[in-house]
C-alpha cells in the first residue's frame, strides 16, 4: 500500500513527464513519485488541469476535497477498473430484499455498538468511572436483534451514542463540557473535531472500496442517495470507534489538540492549519498500526482492516459466508 498525500498550501496540481508535481502559491516546486500514493486529500485551493486528472485515473488515485473550515465537501472517483457486473446484481439484491438488507443493517450496528462498550469498558478499567453509561449501553445492544426495521436499528444507535458521547466529559482529560452530538454545522470544539475526523475515515473508506469491486452508492443501513457513496457511511460506523474516537481520545488526553487548535470567533467551527495537520499525521500513523489478525494468521494495519471488511461484504453477497462486522477484540 501507498501513501495519502495532503495538501495545504494554495498552488497548482500537475502532471510532469512521469510523476506529479506541486507548485506552492509562491513558486516552490515539489516532485511526487504517483506510484507512492494511494489517495490525495486537498485542504487549500488548488488549481488542475484535465492532464493531470487523466494522470491520476490511469493509476485509481481517488481525491478528497476539504473546505475551509475542513469539512469534507466531495471526492473525484476515477473510473472503476474492477468491474463486476454479477456483484452489482448481488448488491442491489441485499438491498431490494428488506430481509436481507436487515441481515446486514443490524451487523454493522452490532458491531458498532460492540466497539463502543470496547472503548468504555478500557477507560473504565483505567480509572474513569463509565460503568453507569457501560450498562445503558449494555440494555440497549441487547435489543438490536429485535429491532424490525431500518429506522429503529437508527433509533437504538442513536441512544447508544447519546450515552456513549455522555461519557466523553469523564473520558476526556479537559474540560470540554460534551452535551450532545451536532453536526450542521457542529456548535463547539468536540463537535468540529469529531466532524472532522469521521470525514476523514469516509474518504478512507471510500479509498479502500475503490480497491474493490464493491459499488459505493448501494449501501444498507443508511439510505442510498442520502450522500452519493452512502456504503462508505455503513462500514465508516463499524471503524469510527477504533480508528475515530481512540484518536480524538489520545489527541485530547495528551493536549495536542486544545481550544486554541481552533478559531474561537468562528465557534470554533475553524481548525488551524497546524491543528489539522497534527490530526491527519496522528490519524495516519494510527492507520499503519498492525495486529496480529486470529483469521489470517498475520499482521495486518488498521488500514488494511477496512479493505478486508469489504471483502468480507462481497462473501456475504455472493453467498460465500455470513457476514459479521469487525469486532475490536483486544
Amino acid at each position: 500500500m501507498g501513501q495519502s498525500f495532503y495538501v495545504y498550501n494554495n498552488g497548482d496540481l500537475r502532471r510532469k513527464d512521469n510523476t506529479l508535481q506541486f507548485i506552492t502559491s509562491d513558486g516552490m516546486k515539489r516532485d511526487i513519485p504517483i506510484e507512492r500514493i494511494d489517495d490525495i486529500y486537498v485542504m487549500s485551493e488548488m488549481t488542475f488541469n484535465t492532464a493531470f486528472i487523466n494522470y491520476i485515473s490511469q493509476y485509481g488515485i481517488p481525491i478528497h476535497f476539504f473546505n475551509y473550515y475542513h469539512f469534507y465537501t466531495g471526492s473525484f472517483y476515477p473510473k472503476e477498473k474492477l468491474l463486476a457486473g454479477q456483484l452489482l446484481v448481488k448488491q442491489v439484491e441485499h438491498y431490494s430484499d428488506y430481509g436481507k438488507r436487515m441481515m446486514i443493517a443490524r451487523k454493522f450496528i452490532e458491531a458498532a455498538a460492540d466497539n463502543i462498550y470496547r472503548n468504555l469498558r478500557y477507560y473504565n478499567g483505567r480509572g474513569k468511572d463509565v460503568s453507569g453509561y457501560m450498562s445503558e449501553i449494555d440494555d440497549l445492544r441487547k435489543k438490536i436483534p429485535d429491532m424490525k426495521t431500518v429506522e429503529e436499528l437508527m433509533g437504538i444507535e442513536g441512544n447508544i451514542r447519546k450515552n456513549y458521547y455522555a461519557a466523553w466529559n469523564i473520558i476526556v482529560d479537559q474540560e470540554i463540557h460534551f452535551e450532545k452530538r451536532v453536526m450542521h454545522p457542529p456548535d463547539n470544539m468536540i463537535n468540529s473535531l469529531i466532524s472532522f475526523v469521521n470525514s476523514l475515515i469516509y474518504a478512507k473508506v471510500l479509498s479502500e472500496i475503490y480497491h474493490t469491486q464493491m459499488n459505493p452508492t448501494i449501501s444498507y443501513l443508511h439510505e442510498p442517495g442520502v450522500r452519493r457513496y452512502s456504503l462508505c457511511l455503513d462500514i465508516a460506523e463499524v471503524f469510527k470507534p477504533l480508528i475515530g474516537d481512540r484518536l480524538i481520545f489520545a489527541l485530547l488526553n495528551r493536549k495536542q489538540i486544545t481550544e486554541e487548535s481552533f478559531t474561537k470567533e468562528l465557534n470554533f467551527l475553524h481548525l488551524t492549519k497546524e491543528g489539522s495537520g497534527i490530526i491527519v499525521r496522528e490519524l495516519e500513523d494510527r492507520l499503519k498500526k498492525t495486529i496480529h489478525h486470529k483469521e489470517l494468521g498475520k499482521q495486518v494495519s488498521y488500514q488494511y482492516l477496512i479493505r478486508l471488511e469489504v471483502y468480507k461484504l462481497i462473501k456475504h453477497l455472493i453467498g460465500e459466508k455470513n457476514y459479521e462486522g469487525f469486532k475490536i477484540w483486544w
